[in-house]
């Protein structure tokens, strides 16, 4: 293993290694480098956390259904539940309390009590969705943004191999090459930085939609269940 990291990090420009390429970038193209590696671990944070969130918080909401819809009485079951934060829980919560807010009164409007629980159910599902999506727009800027930088770094490279041709009156591959090379690396920190980032939104994406969608369910099916307790 050893024997395969060491190129990496070794420092002599003649091996071409990450390190060498950069150490020998002038001080703009490092600016680029170091921006597309922050961008590429602050990618891979919002990967994984988010990654975590969502498989948790489907877990917990299909465990949290599969228990209400066997239960018997809502009520005590949602003061056994109460201080969950899972979304499920939350929706749950939101069309309890427009209900007994509804109910209160010494006439009931039945259409207008369904409409309300329907506005709360709603609203609790999309804040729940835009709680968990909040970090996928940084995913989808850095995927979009990240080979625009990262050609931004390609472009000065090579205008920087330029100049040493022209300063030195030389065209050989010993004055063009290191200002390629670096513009070259740019270019591939741009995609390295991208790529996941671009991967992970669509699939985190897809995750969000059926997230949605089973909430959605849900909250349709409480919806119904409190319907019928206004017909009773």
């Amino acid at each position: 293993m050893n024997a395969f990291i060491a190129p990496l990090f070794n420092t002599d420009p003649s091996t071409m290694s990450p390190v060498a390429l950069f150490l020998q970038a002038d001080v703009v193209v490092r600016i680029v480098m170091v921006g597309l590696l922050l961008a590429s671990v602050w990618t891979w944070g919002i990967i994984l956390t988010q990654s975590f969130r969502l498989r948790r918080a489907m877990r917990s909401s299909a465990a949290f259904e599969r228990d209400f819809w066997k239960s018997e009485d809502i009520d005590a079951f949602a003061q056994t539940h109460r201080g969950e934060t899972f979304p499920s829980a939350k929706i749950l919560f939101a069309g309890l309390a427009e209900w007994r807010l509804s109910i209160n009164k010494r006439s009931i409007d039945r259409d207008g009590t369904r409409n309300r629980l329907a506005t709360a159910l709603g609203s609790a599902v999309a804040s729940e969705i835009d709680r968990l999506a909040d970090q996928l727009n940084i995913l989808a800027t850095i995927g979009s943004v990240a080979p625009f930088v990262g050609l931004f770094g390609t472009v000065w490279g090579i205008m920087r191999s330029f100049a040493n041709i022209a300063g030195q009156q030389n065209s050989s591959l010993a004055v063009v090459a290191p200002g390629i090379s670096e513009a070259l690396f740019a270019t591939a920190l741009g995609l390295f930085a991208a790529i996941p980032a671009v991967i992970a939104y669509n699939r985190l994406s897809h995750s969000i939609n059926r997230l949605e969608a089973r909430l959605n369910r849900f909250a349709d099916g409480f919806h119904a269940t409190l319907s019928r307790e206004l017909e009773a």
